[in-house]
């Protein structure tokens, strides 16, 4: 665990994680400081009005914001490849994001489910996270979803805690420990952000460097090239498995089941989220919840009683017998 108390650490991004990382760093102790490219940051009134007493920097980044510090705390919109960051950590100064934080401070008595992909990820979150409160856990979803994970520090020790993690966070976490981890998916996305999909891929596989489960979709050659021999792996797809550890699907009389080898768990006409993308999602929460050691009942009763996300194909109505759904959340090539 890093000493945070009196070191001079630099926060990069004033928005909401920004922010959220401040109020921590403070508690911790730290004399802080804080950078953002933008001349007027959504937090900025924050900050003033909190910690009058910190040095804020607006506009391009400059070596001197980077001068004498101990730590930089980087936002997730904040590329690494920023040419001052990269200068930085050639000098030796560790670069971190509020993932990696949370890693270090977390109490370890708390188990810890985390969740990536290129799409469904806020789905499966909020799957995850209503199963194991159903299953009586004290639960708390924090991450990319909306909570950030230092604001979940600040709150009563949970049972478990469900992190929705994008690439971006991802990037500057290495010793996260997590119970039970999932890839859902890969497709082009952040393209600006990263040279290719081996580099976008690189970045996801992080996720499983302290990780005592995989959960793999095995229809995503990108997942399945994610796989790690030493560690407990589980997988997850439409088609049918024969394997009693494995999810998927399963015809039986005419009627499609999801299940978990041949052990049959729900019909796919009782699941009120559309779509074949929903059964995989319904199929990784399902694997995910059982690797912690949570019973069918709670899990499968949530899944019977989940209507989905908004704008999430969410149907919205029918007219002269057509459906009408919105899915103005599928943003990319592997959303639609």
């Amino acid at each position: 665990m890093m000493q945070l108390k009196d070191k001079q650490v630099l926060v990069l991004g004033l928005g909401e994680t920004g922010l959220s990382a401040v109020h921590w760093l403070h508690r911790q102790g730290a004399r802080l400081s804080v950078a953002d490219t933008r001349e007027n940051p959504p937090g900025v009134e924050a900050l003033k009005t909190a910690f009058p007493q910190v040095t804020l920097h607006t506009g391009a980044f400059t070596a001197a914001i980077f001068e004498a510090k101990d730590l930089v705390v980087s936002s997730p919109g904040i590329a690494l490849s920023e040419p001052e960051i990269q200068a930085a950590i050639a000098r030796g100064i560790a670069v971190v994001g509020d993932v990696e934080l949370f890693a270090q401070y977390r109490p370890v008595n708390a188990k810890v489910i985390a969740i990536t992909g290129a799409n469904g990820k806020t789905t499966v979150t909020t799957l995850v996270g209503e199963m194991c409160k159903a299953a009586g856990l004290n639960t708390i979803v924090a991450g990319n979803i909306g909570l950030p994970v230092l604001d979940a520090l600040n709150m009563e020790t949970p049972d478990v805690y469900v992190l929705e993690l994008s690439s971006f966070q991802l990037e500057t976490t290495s010793s996260l420990v997590v119970d039970a981890a999932a890839m859902l998916n890969l497709s082009e996305d952040h393209m600006d952000r990263y040279a290719g999909m081996q580099d976008y891929a690189i970045a996801k596989a992080r996720i499983f460097y302290n990780a005592k489960l995989q959960v793999l979709n095995r229809d995503d050659a990108w997942s399945m090239l994610m796989s790690r021999p030493k560690l407990q792996q589980v997988t997850f797809g439409l088609s049918e498995v024969d394997d009693a550890q494995d999810y998927g699907l399963r015809v039986v009389d005419g009627e499609t089941w999801l299940s978990c080898g041949t052990h049959d768990l729900m019909n796919i006409r009782d699941l009120k989220i559309a779509g074949l993308h929903n059964a995989a999602n319904a199929l990784a929460a399902i694997a995910l919840c059982r690797g912690i050691g949570i019973e069918y009942a709670p899990i499968m009763q949530t899944l019977y009683n989940f209507k989905g996300l908004p704008h999430r194909v969410e149907w919205v109505a029918e007219i002269d017998e057509v459906d009408y759904y919105d899915d103005s959340k599928g943003t990319n090539v592997g959303a639609t």
